[in-house]
């Protein structure tokens, strides 16, 4: 069996007028298939004439243009990259086991750029919520409403779970059994409330204690270059138990209104 074909063959002509000339031989050939063997591939080297640019003017010129229609491309893709750097760096995803002191998932996400007086009214009304949590499970934090934990999926959509429930009456009971105003020391003997903390129960029943979940949410100030930055934190001490930790300037706004039991109010 034979085989009919064409074979191309490139010529490359240097001349001194720094122009490259490629001239395109076409040439037929026949062979059989069991004997065909393809022709070895030698590199081209072309050297300049003697006083002639190492590299033809027109050479040099293409390049740069190819260069510059480069430069748009690779900004965009470094700014992609140290953009995916720093979420890297701002927030990560532990996997633990149930029932340890470990951290189950931590993230730093940018809340609502509202005037400072105005987040802090619907932050304590609890319309305004924080959420944060990457990875897997996300959390949303009403403050005296709820903690909630939730998935959402393209195929069966959102799944929640209540962490816990906001009571009042709970948390006064709790509070007196517990530390719910955290204070912090400064150098001129003055105190200043650094952590508050509040009892949300009644949450969804677990499979493991077949009781309701609880959480301790508290809430803690976090001083940042930026002012509406919220770091959001889960721990699991005992089988659905939890701590969720939530800090941010916006808080160390309205700490020290807190009263014995760690209730907030609006700053007067």
């Amino acid at each position: 069996m034979h085989l009919l074909s064409t074979l191309s063959e490139y010529v490359l002509h240097c001349e001194p007028l720094h122009n490259m000339i490629i001239e395109k031989l076409s040439i037929n050939f026949s062979c059989s298939l069991d004997r065909f063997r393809a022709s070895p591939v030698n590199d081209i080297f072309c050297q300049s004439m003697p006083g002639s640019p190492l590299k033809p003017h027109k050479l040099e010129h293409l390049e740069q243009q190819q260069e510059m229609m480069k430069m748009p491309f690779r900004r965009a893709k470094e700014e992609e990259i140290n953009s995916a750097k720093e979420e890297k760096i701002s927030s990560f995803h532990k996997p633990v086991a149930v029932g340890t002191s470990q951290l189950l998932t931590v993230g730093t996400t940018h809340i609502s750029k509202l005037t400072d007086e105005q987040l802090i009214k619907e932050f304590l009304s609890g319309s305004y919520c924080f959420h944060g949590g990457v990875g897997w499970w996300r959390y949303e934090f009403c403050y005296g409403k709820y903690v909630h934990q939730y998935h959402k999926d393209k195929e069966n959509g959102k799944t929640t779970i209540v962490v816990g429930t906001w009571n009042k009456e709970e948390h006064l009971e709790w509070a007196q059994k517990n530390v719910a105003r955290t204070y912090h020391q400064k150098d001129d003997d003055l105190q200043t409330v650094k952590m508050v903390s509040h009892y949300y129960g009644n949450g969804d029943v677990c499979d493991l204690t077949d009781k309701p979940r609880q959480v301790t949410v508290r809430l803690k100030c976090k001083e940042s270059d930026s002012p509406h930055a919220v770091t959001i934190y889960m721990v699991e001490p005992h089988s659905c138990q939890y701590i969720l930790g939530v800090e941010s300037p916006v808080i160390c706004k309205i700490l020290d209104t807190a009263d014995e039991y760690g209730l907030l109010s609006v700053p007067s």
